[in-house]
């Protein structure tokens, strides 16, 4: 990440989705297989890989899995 750049700037879903909505865990998770997840009330929004090379790499698969569920389901979180 760019020292210009803040966390809510480079990861603005992301940030958005914490702040009004959901969760996020991180972290290996043995009954999903996963590293990264999005959770709302409603459920699992999104469930990463097994395995990033990068910390980066993890936060910007979840921020593109997090954009598409907003997307696909009309949200705009700031609205």
């Amino acid at each position: 990440m760019s020292n210009n750049q803040s966390f809510e700037e480079k990861y603005p879903n992301l940030s958005d989705f914490v702040y009004y909505q959901g969760k996020i865990e991180i972290g290996y998770d043995e009954n999903t297989g996963s590293f990264v997840m999005a959770y709302d009330e409603g459920g699992t929004v999104y469930i990463g890989e097994d395995e990033y090379e990068t910390m980066e790499d993890a936060l910007a698969d979840l921020e593109a899995g997090i954009t598409q569920y907003l997307e696909e389901n009309g949200i705009d979180l700031k609205a």
